[in-house]
C-alpha cells in the first residue's frame, strides 16, 4: 500500500466523528476527485488528503480504538481514493459521501482482519486439552482401523456435538480439516483442537473398556 503524508496540520476540532459533510466543505472536492481520476493530479490529491485525513483519523480512533490503527485507516482510505477515484460519479452523490463510503469499507476490512487474527490466535485454546494426553499428528491413525466397529460408533455418538461432527467429518465423510473449518465457519485451529479433544476422550473410553 502506498503511504501518503498530509501536507497540512491535523484538524483539532471536536472528537465526535461525523460521516456527513461538515461545515466549510470546499466546493472543489468533486473537481479534485475528477482531477485525480483523469490526470493523477498530486496537488488535487494533497488537497483531498488535507481535508479528509483529520476526519478519517477521528473516525478511526473511535471505531478501532487506538491512534496507530486510525493512522492505518487514513492511509488505507486515501490509498483507495487514489486508486479508485475513477469510480466516483458526481451525478450520483457528493464527494464527501463517496470518500466516507470508501472509509467505512476500509474500516470494516480492518475490523475483519483483526477479528480473524484474534480467532486464529485463540483457536487452539478454545477447547482445553492437556497436550500430553495425545500426539496430535499420530493419534488419528490409532483410531482409523476401529471407527467402523459398533462400539466405536457408540463412543463417537456420545461425544459433544461439535467434537462428534469433526470426527465424523474427518473419518466418515473423508473431509479435510480445512473443508470442515470452512463448513462450520471456524478457524482451522479450532477444528484441530476439537479433533484432539475428541480423540483423547475416545482413547479414554477405549481404555476404560479394556479395564472392565
Amino acid at each position: 500500500m502506498q503511504t501518503f503524508v498530509s501536507a497540512g496540520a491535523p484538524d483539532k476540532g471536536s472528537a465526535n466523528i461525523k460521516t456527513q459533510p461538515e461545515t466549510q466543505v470546499p466546493a472543489e472536492l468533486s473537481t479534485w476527485l475528477v482531477r485525480v481520476a483523469d490526470a493523477r493530479d498530486k496537488q488535487a490529491f494533497t488537497r483531498l488528503f488535507q481535508f479528509f485525513a483529520p476526519k478519517i483519523k477521528r473516525f478511526g480512533i473511535k471505531q478501532l480504538g487506538n491512534e496507530a490503527q486510525a493512522h492505518e485507516l487514513v492511509q488505507e482510505t486515501m490509498s483507495n481514493v487514489w486508486r479508485k477515484a475513477h469510480l466516483y460519479d458526481g451525478d450520483k452523490g457528493a464527494a464527501t459521501t463517496w470518500v466516507y463510503t470508501v472509509m467505512r469499507n476500509a474500516a470494516f476490512d480492518m475490523l475483519r482482519r483483526v477479528k480473524a487474527k484474534a480467532e486464529m490466535n485463540l483457536g487452539d485454546d478454545i477447547w482445553p486439552l492437556e497436550q500430553a494426553q495425545v500426539q496430535s499428528e499420530e493419534e488419528p491413525l490409532h483410531f482409523a482401523d476401529h471407527l467402523m466397529e459398533k462400539q466405536m460408533l457408540a463412543y463417537v455418538d456420545s461425544l459433544p456435538e461439535a467434537q462428534r461432527a469433526v470426527v465424523k467429518g474427518v473419518y466418515y465423510q473423508e473431509l479435510s480439516q480445512e473443508q470442515l473449518a470452512q463448513q462450520f465457519g471456524v478457524p482451522i485451529g479450532t477444528i484441530k483442537s476439537r479433533l484432539r479433544l475428541a480423540l483423547a476422550k475416545l482413547k479414554q473410553q477405549m481404555g476404560d473398556q479394556q479395564h472392565d
